[in-house]
C-alpha cells in the first residue's frame, strides 16, 4: 500500500538539503509526499540545535501531534537532524509518542527503520558516535551522509540547488553544537561532487550553492594530491548548464588570495561572500574561541576589497554572549559601520547544552539587554543595507527569476500579472511585475527603488530597430 509522508524542516541550508535527499529516498521506497501531517502515515521533523528557540518550536510542534497520535496510533512520528543527535533519548522522554530519532549521519537508514516500526519492532533510534566515543576515523564514518539522491520537487525552486561539499566542523567555537551534532570536518571526494553537479544540471538547475560549515576550508586529499575550494570551483565552472556558483558559509582565516582571485576570474562564480565575524570585540571572540582577532578579520576584509572590490559581503553576529559589555557591543556596531555588510544575520545568544560556553561561562547578559542590542545592531545594519541597495537605483541588473514573491502568493494567487522575485549575481533580492512563465529565466531588470532588503524594478524590454521601413 502506498504510504504518505509529511516533512517539516527548520534550520540551515544543510537541513533543507537533507530533507530533499530523505524524501528522494522515501519516494524510491514507494512513499508519496503530502502537505499536511493529518494526511500522512509518517510525519518527520528535521530539526536544528543552533538556538534554543529552534528546539522549543519543534517540541511545541511535537506537542500538537499528541492528540493526532492518540487518534491514529499507527501514525509514525520521527525526529531527525541535529536536535535528534544532540538530545537522543531526551526526545523520547519529552515526547513519549515519538517513534523514531535519527541523527544527520544516519538519514540513509530511515526507510529501513520505518519498516521495523511498521513490523512492530518498537521505537527506533540511530545516531552517530560522539567525538570521544572512538578513534577519529571511526567517529567520522558514523557521520558520513548517504549517496545523494536528488528531488527537484523538494527545492524552493527547481532552478537552484544546494550541493554539499563538506561534512562536519573542527572549529569548536564555544557556543556551537555543530562539531558534536555533525561530526568531524570531512571534504567529499571531488569526483562525487562533480557527478552530483552534472545531475543537477541535467535536472535543469541553473544555480548551485556549495555548502559547508566552513566551506572555504574545503580540502580533499588522495593519491593525486590535494583539492581545495579554488580547484573545485574551476572544475565546476566547466559544467554545461550551470550558470551561477555560490558557496556558504566561509571562515575568515581561510579566505585566501587564491580563492578570491578564482572567484574574480571565473564568470560563473558569484561575487557574494558570507563571512561571519560574530563580534567586533577581541575579548568576546577569544571567549567564543573563534580563532582570529578583529584585526585578522579586517585584513581579510581589506583583501576582499582589493581583489573583489564589487563583492557583496554579508556576516553573522551574536549579541549578548557571555561577558559582553556595552563597550564590547559598541565595537560590533563600529565594525558593521566600517564593513558596511550587504546584510547581517543577528542572533541573541542562548546557552546550548554540551558546548564549552555552557560549562565555562555564566550567561550573564540579561535577556532585555540582549533584545535591545539585537534591535540596535539590526537598525544600524538595515540603514547601511538600504544605502547600499539605493546605489543600484537607475542601473540594470541581471536577475535569475525564482517565481512569484511571497506577497503575490498570499495576495494574488490567481492574477495574470504578479509580483515576481529573483536574485542578482551578488545575491540581492529583486522584485518586479511579471508573470509566472518568467520563472527560471535570466532577465535584465532596471532598478527603480530600493529598501533594506529588496531592489524594486521593471523588466527591460527589447527595443526593435526599424530597418528599411520594417520593424
Amino acid at each position: 500500500m502506498n504510504k504518505h509522508v509529511y516533512i517539516h524542516t527548520v534550520g540551515c541550508q544543510m537541513n533543507v538539503l537533507d530533507s530533499e535527499m530523505v524524501i528522494a529516498d522515501l519516494k524510491r521506497h514507494g512513499y508519496t509526499v503530502v502537505d499536511s501531517p493529518k494526511q500522512a502515515d509518517v510525519v518527520l521533523y528535521n530539526t536544528c540545535s543552533i538556538r534554543e528557540n529552534a528546539e522549543e518550536k519543534i517540541y511545541s510542534a511535537l506537542g500538537r501531534m499528541r492528540d493526532q497520535k492518540a487518534r491514529q496510533p499507527d501514525k509514525t512520528i520521527g525526529v531527525m537532524g541535529c536536535m535528534a543527535q544532540k538530545d537522543q533519548e531526551t526526545v523520547f522522554r519529552r515526547a513519549p509518542y515519538v517513534d523514531l530519532v535519527v541523527g544527520p549521519g544516519q538519514l540513509h537508514a530511515i526507510p529501513d527503520l520505518l519498516t521495523k516500526i511498521e513490523n512492530g519492532e518498537g521505537r527506533q533510534m540511530a545516531v552517530s558516535l560522539g567525538r570521544k566515543d572512538g578513534k577519529q576515523a571511526v567517529v567520522a564514518r558514523s557521520h558520513e551522509t548517504f549517496d545523494p539522491l536528488r528531488d527537484p520537487t523538494m527545492r524552493p525552486t527547481p532552478f537552484q540547488a544546494y550541493l554539499r561539499i563538506q561534512i562536519g566542523c573542527d572549529k569548536f567555537c564555544t557556543y556551537c553544537v555543530v562539531p558534536n551534532t555533525r561530526g568531524p570536518e570531512q571534504g567529499r571526494p571531488p569526483a562525487q561532487i562533480l557527478a552530483e553537479a552534472r545531475t543537477l544540471a541535467d535536472q535543469g538547475c541553473l544555480e548551485i550553492v556549495l555548502l559547508g560549515q566552513t566551506v572555504n576550508s574545503y580540502r580533499y586529499r588522495d593519491d593525486n594530491g590535494q583539492t581545495e575550494l579554488a580547484d573545485l570551483l574551476e572544475q565546476l565552472h566547466e559544467i554545461d548548464g550551470i550558470r551561477r556558483i555560490k558557496f556558504v558559509t566561509n571562515y575568515p582565516k581561510d579566505m585566501t588570495p587564491r580563492l578570491l582571485e578564482t572567484v574574480r576570474d571565473l564568470p560563473k562564480c558569484s561575487p557574494y561572500l558570507h563571512v561571519p565575524v560574530q563580534s567586533g570585540s577581541d575579548a568576546v571572540l577569544k571567549r567564543m574561541k573563534r580563532g582570529y582577532t578583529v584585526g585578522d578579520y579586517m585584513e581579510m576584509f581589506e583583501r576582499i576589497e582589493e581583489i573583489l572590490p564589487e563583492a557583496a559581503v554579508s556576516s553573522d553576529f551574536i549579541v549578548g554572549f557571555c561577558g559582553e559589555t556595552d563597550e564590547d557591543f559598541q565595537k560590533s556596531v563600529r565594525l558593521v559601520e566600517r564593513c558596511r555588510f550587504k546584510n547581517s544575520f543577528i542572533f541573541q545568544y542562548s546557552v546550548r547544552g554540551g558546548t564549552k560556553a555552557a560549562s565555562l561561562y555564566p550567561d550573564d547578559v540579561p535577556r532585555e539587554v540582549k533584545a535591545a542590542r539585537n534591535n540596535e545592531l539590526l537598525a544600524v545594519q538595515n540603514e547601511i543595507a538600504k544605502e547600499g541597495n539605493e546605489k543600484f537605483i537607475g542601473s540594470t541588473v541581471e536577475v535569475l527569476v525564482e517565481g512569484p514573491s511571497k506577497k503575490a502568493v498570499k495576495e494574488a494567487p490567481e492574477a495574470a500579472v504578479v509580483q515576481m522575485t529573483g536574485r542578482t549575481h551578488c545575491d540581492r533580492i529583486v522584485v518586479f511585475d511579471g508573470n509566472r512563465r518568467q520563472a527560471g529565466q535570466f532577465l535584465d531588470v532596471q532598478v527603480d527603488d530600493a529598501s533594506s532588503h529588496t531592489l524594486v524594478g521593471r523588466v527591460k524590454t527589447v527595443e526593435l530597430v526599424s530597418i528599411g521601413g520594417l520593424a
